[in-house]
């Protein structure tokens, strides 16, 4: 399956969009023509290159041309109010590149501005960001020691990969925690599978999509033919960013029958005035791979992007039901130019909907606050099935559920943690590498030994924390968990992970529930509209 060759943009925010390269700027138009259609010609054009002028001969402080040249083009993008334009350096631009193939050398994080903050958005599986316990929704406060509280993503993107073998130190917040955490971290040569996959006990399978990277289609596809004979599908887009354009439309191909609109794009023509669009379709060509199976996609709010594409074109033609949180509402399309001398410039040039027409780009101020909005006021569509979906911004999910969250006596033993300047995360990681490596050798599943388990404690007493603490039930019951799950994920064994996680994750606990006792789709919807209602009687259903 090969079609488009629209690109995605950077993997460093949530706010990738669905970016396009485009040609590079100036190789075609000639000067004079490229002055007169950019009105450089005008009179705002010969005062700003007489101040510019002016500054470089004239200022009690030396600016070299290129200084003077890059403030004034930040201050055009700045000027744009387009949170998602940016100017790569010929550094970041080829770091762009390297991160769109998945393959590259660094921790395995992605980060994305979030109410002033540094934010990481997703922690790929099997990266050295992973294995040392960096979480999603960790902010980035500092790196090699230097305050990155002012930094842009793209300063702390470069600033954090390196050279593989080479280490980093990042500075991290954490929500219940009360000072920040240092970790060290040795980068890598990182490389991202887009798909992994699992079967539950009870013949459900799980299938977590961290990013719609390049071939995540065909590791789709790959997938659900060894899924064959699974009684239902999960699709977990928790997290996920975003990715290609091509194979988000390819992903959903993989679902809906051909002749079925994946996405639609409405964008400006280039050099036309801005009420001048040209829209276009997406129609899928392919034979659904598994029509008759019962499907449900979990959401959250940092889904975003091609991730929303897939999940939107699924709930349109009711062929999934969504659980969780509403997404992200990443629904713009980005253009990349290559710039003389190594740049790139990345704007924003049009939207894109869903089958059904929904735009599902959620408007945001420029620190990426969402702007204030009256649900009651949005318009609604109605799928073929007569589910009535909400149009204006992110996905809203079928049933709203909240996420886990941490118990008291949790936070207070990860403040402790932090007090003691204990390396949890690492102790749990060097212990779940032993544990895997056990369990292997003895053909054994994932899980806990306990006397390792008392050994992992004891060792955390060494480190600073109190026997009391470590000897609350709580707290127990809450490290054997993070050490199954840290077993699993080091045994590769996505299924065991998922039957671990569900313990604490109401979501995917929900959806392995309602699929189990929903042999159809249309039974799953039913399923569904029960739980709504129950939910709604208690007063808990939050959303529409």
């Amino acid at each position: 399956m090969t079609r488009r060759t629209l690109s995605v943009g950077s993997l460093w925010s949530v706010a990738v969009g669905l970016t396009l390269l485009a040609p590079a700027v100036g190789a075609q138009v000639p000067t004079s023509d490229r002055s007169r259609d950019a009105g450089l010609d005008g009179p705002e054009a010969q005062v700003f290159l007489n101040a510019l002028q002016a500054v470089h001969r004239m200022h009690m402080e030396a600016f070299s041309d290129s200084a003077l040249w890059t403030a004034a083009l930040d201050g055009m993008i700045k000027g744009l109010h387009d949170p998602y334009a940016a100017v790569f350096t010929p550094r970041e631009a080829a770091a762009f590149e390297e991160e769109t193939t998945g393959n590259y050398a660094g921790i395995g994080v992605q980060i994305t501005p979030l109410n002033d903050r540094i934010t990481i958005t997703a922690v790929f599986r099997g990266t050295p960001a992973e294995q040392i316990g960096l979480q999603v929704g960790d902010h980035i406060v500092g790196v090699d020691g230097d305050d990155a509280r002012d930094w842009t993503t793209d300063s702390a993107a470069v600033r954090i990969r390196g050279p593989a073998g080479s280490q980093v130190e990042v500075l991290i917040e954490r929500q219940g925690l009360d000072e920040p955490v240092p970790y060290t971290i040795t980068r890598g040569e990182v490389h991202i599978p887009a798909v992994n996959y699992g079967l539950l006990d009870n013949g459900v399978a799980y299938v977590l999509l961290d990013r719609v990277a390049r071939n995540a289609a065909s590791e789709m596809d790959s997938a659900l033919r060894r899924l064959s004979g699974a009684r239902g599908l999960i699709i977990d887009l928790r997290r996920n960013p975003g990715g290609y354009l091509d194979e988000s439309l390819m992903l959903a191909d993989i679902f809906l029958q051909p002749g079925s609109t994946l996405a639609r794009t409405v964008q400006r023509k280039p050099g036309e005035p801005a009420d001048s669009v040209a829209r276009e379709s997406y129609t899928d060509r392919w034979p659904a791979r598994v029509p008759d199976l019962p499907i449900v996609v979990l959401v959250d709010r940092f889904t975003a992007s091609g991730a929303e594409i897939l999940a939107g074109a699924l709930q349109d033609y009711d062929r999934a039901v969504v659980l969780g949180e509403r997404s992200f509402g990443k629904g713009l399309v980005q253009t990349v130019l290559r710039m003389p001398f190594g740049r790139r410039l990345r704007f924003t040039t049009g939207t894109w909907q869903t089958p059904l027409g929904r735009s599902l780009h959620r408007p945001r101020d420029l620190q990426g606050r969402p702007l204030p909005e009256n649900l009651d006021t949005l318009p609604r569509v109605r799928t073929a099935h007569g589910r009535e979906l909400l149009n204006g911004g992110g996905i809203f999910p079928d049933l709203p559920l909240p996420n886990d969250t941490l118990k008291l006596a949790e936070r207070a033993f990860l403040n402790a943690a932090n007090a003691a300047k204990a390396p949890v995360g690492r102790r749990i990681a060097e212990y779940a590498f032993e544990e895997a490596q056990a369990r292997r050798v003895r053909g054994e599943a994932a899980g806990v030994e306990p006397a390792r388990f008392q050994a992992l404690l004891e060792r955390l007493r060494q480190d600073g924390l109190p026997r009391e603490t470590l000897a609350d039930s709580v707290v127990d019951a809450y490290l054997n968990w993070r050490v199954r799950l840290a077993v699993a994920q080091r045994m590769d064994d996505v299924g065991r992970e998922a039957e671990f996680r569900r313990e604490r994750d109401p979501v995917l606990d929900e959806a392995v529930r309602l699929l189990g006792d929903a042999p159809t789709q249309a039974d799953l919807f039913a399923a569904v509209q029960r739980a709504r209602d129950a939910m709604e009687t208690r007063g808990q259903a939050g959303g529409p």
